[in-house]
């Protein structure tokens, strides 16, 4: 396991955001052309392997202020992901944003953003 891998139990991902590590980019087109990386990185589409999915959008409960004698609980219900880590993500560029964490890219993608799943559920058992 190298250093990065390790340090992303560090990372919470916040709300309906999910953070994904870019697969490598094509450097040549299907015949054969060589791509700069100018080209590769203005791609309107990217993908990756999801790493990290946040808890959900979040929901409001209603309030039991009414009520005194009850213990304040969790005010805040969320609603899950569609992502769980190990997918592989179709998401748009321009809503992603990109961060360097512990040597490596990654981008920090909001689950409205992302166009495809695949899953292999032969992946992670």
């Amino acid at each position: 396991m190298t250093t990065a891998e390790v340090n992303l139990d560090k990372i919470i991902v916040v709300g309906d955001r999910v953070l994904i590590k870019p697969k490598s980019p094509a450097d040549r087109t299907e015949s054969g052309l060589y791509l700069p990386p100018s080209v590769q990185e203005n791609e309107r589409v990217q993908s990756g392997y999801v790493m990290k999915v946040g808890p959900g959008i979040p929901i409001p409960l209603p309030t039991d202020e009414d009520e005194p004698w009850k213990e304040p609980g969790e005010k805040v219900k969320y609603i899950p992901l569609q992502a769980k880590e190990g997918d592989l993500a179709i998401f748009l560029q321009k809503s992603a944003y990109e961060v360097m964490y512990g040597g490596q890219r990654y981008f920090i993608v909001p689950q409205h953003a992302i166009l495809l799943l695949e899953r292999d559920p032969d992946l992670f058992g």
